[in-house]
């Protein structure tokens, strides 16, 4: 099978699992195994802070980080699609008691102009006091986008002229570094907060860091043993995000090209819209015509999984496609001839 549904499907290389069999271990909720320890300095130099924390999920790592900056009855500005609203579970309410101020961006990305004029203070008891912003990068359901430097400047600049905290939900900011050219140091410098997943398309197993500064990632390792994110001998999995940073990021880029590929290649079947331009990453989001395609996404799905192709699909006429480190330009040559077949067939 070719599987597009996600970049967390991919398996483990042979280098990683034998740097994973060879790791050092120790007992993590002490501090003492040091493939964590080495996991946790190399992610907070590459992402120029003071500190870092490694923890099991993606999820759990946004969650944290908003629980350190928020107390109940804050609120938190991020845009309508972002990955902490609409895909965990209701952690914002359940773990951080905050409620969200949901604005409408372009592919997932927001100005600053809309920061501002939503931005509340404690000074009247009727509101709920703005406390934090919470960008994507990339961001997921806007297809993969990078948020140009300029944005986050200008989110940023509001932020602090208002006292607010910076978070960024940076699952995917490797991506954003090698599409844009920039070093992570350079995008993470004005958050307060920021996360790395290390199982997406690193291709790491297991796990995501938080980089913040010292006392941030004190306050942090408090909710991760709350949360039940204190692991014991984890050596084992830090060790796979270890090889991640050292080996699997410049390759990022192949993934882009065959993302952008597939695009164009399944542009032109019947009822397909798509933009490849709007293709920056290794994600696409797709819409079907319901006039012109004669099938709807869930129909397509199972027409391609049946010729060996899985995809995701994301409500009626969307889909989701993502490129990873185990999808080869040959498969991706595969992918869109069967999903143009089944369109013109149809």
């Amino acid at each position: 099978m070719i599987d597009l549904r996600s970049d967390t499907v991919s398996k483990p290389s042979p280098e990683m699992r034998r740097a994973m069999a060879e790791a050092e271990v120790g007992d993590d909720v002490f501090g003492e195994d040091p493939s964590v320890n080495r996991l946790q300095e190399l992610a907070a130099q590459v992402l120029g802070k003071e500190a870092a924390l490694y923890v099991p999920s993606g999820t759990m790592a946004n969650q944290i980080s908003i629980k350190v900056h928020t107390q109940p009855g804050d609120e938190i500005i991020m845009e309508r699609t972002s990955h902490p609203f609409n895909s965990e579970s209701g952690g914002l309410a359940a773990l951080s008691g905050v409620q969200v101020n949901l604005l409408d961006g372009q592919r997932g990305l927001l100005s600053a102009e809309q920061v501002a004029r939503v931005i509340r203070h404690d000074n009247d008891v009727h509101n709920a006091p703005t406390r934090l912003v919470s960008l994507e990068n990339t961001h997921n359901r806007g297809g993969g986008t990078v948020y140009p430097m300029d944005r986050i400047k200008e989110i940023h600049d509001v932020a602090r002229a208002e006292g607010l905290a910076m978070h960024l939900d940076g699952a995917r900011l490797m991506n954003a570094t090698v599409a844009s050219g920039l070093q992570a140091i350079e995008i993470t410098r004005y958050f307060d907060s920021c996360t790395l997943c290390l199982s997406k398309g690193l291709g790491a197993p297991v796990g995501s860091v938080i980089a913040a500064s010292e006392d941030f990632i004190r306050r942090a390792q408090r909710y991760r043993k709350m949360f039940g994110g204190g692991m014991r001998q984890a050596g084992i999995l830090a060790a796979g995000g270890i090889y991640a940073l050292e080996n699997n990021v410049e390759r990022l880029a192949d993934d882009h090209l065959n993302a952008k590929l597939l695009a164009e290649r399944i542009s032109g079947a019947p009822g397909m819209r798509i933009e490849p331009s709007n293709v920056e990453t290794n994600i696409i989001y797709l819409q079907l015509d319901p006039d012109e395609a004669r099938v709807d996404a869930p129909g397509l799905a199972a027409a391609m999984w049946q010729r060996g192709v899985m995809a995701l699909v994301m409500g009626r006429y969307g889909m989701r496609l993502v490129i990873h480190l185990d999808v080869s330009r040959d498969e991706v040559e595969r992918a869109a001839e069967i999903m143009c077949s089944i369109l013109e067939a149809r």
